[in-house]
């Protein structure tokens, strides 16, 4: 399959995040790594409804790797709580591709976590590439 061209004209997405009983630690509370994979399905959905997949990108040779995880922990998430995750692209250039993310609590709006990634193009080496037009929108 190829991968599709266009420019990633979608630049945020809101998705649903319901805390899982495995998820959380002996205090009832989100276990802090559990953040930086829903951050991964934030930005998994905004390549989807930009038109693109991660599994076809990567057959295609176009490996995106974490160069940079932040995450700001404002108050814990409890299990069974329904949130809701913010993923925006806030820059996208020929080096590198980053993401912010807000969660919030779907009921009481209040925020959960703030976070933000760098992603960079590598080969099957890992060595760094430039990231391909349709995925930094052309900037140079």
């Amino acid at each position: 399959m190829s991968v599709n061209t266009n420019h990633c004209s979608i630049k945020s997405c809101e998705i649903p995040v319901r805390v899982r009983y495995c998820e959380v630690d002996q205090q009832g509370a989100v276990h802090h790594s559990r953040y930086a994979v829903y951050f991964e399905m934030g930005r998994t959905e905004l390549l989807r409804v930009n038109g693109y997949d991660y599994k076809t990108l990567e057959e295609n040779g176009f490996i995106l790797v974490v160069a940079k995880l932040e995450v700001r922990y404002r108050r814990p998430a409890r299990y069974d709580e329904e949130l809701l995750l913010t993923t925006e692209e806030s820059r996208a250039d020929r080096v590198r591709l980053e993401h912010t993310y807000i969660l919030r609590s779907k009921d009481s709006k209040q925020v959960v976590a703030e976070g933000k990634t760098v992603l960079v193009h590598v080969d099957e080496t890992g060595k760094l590439k430039g990231l391909p037009d349709f995925l930094c929108g052309g900037h140079e």
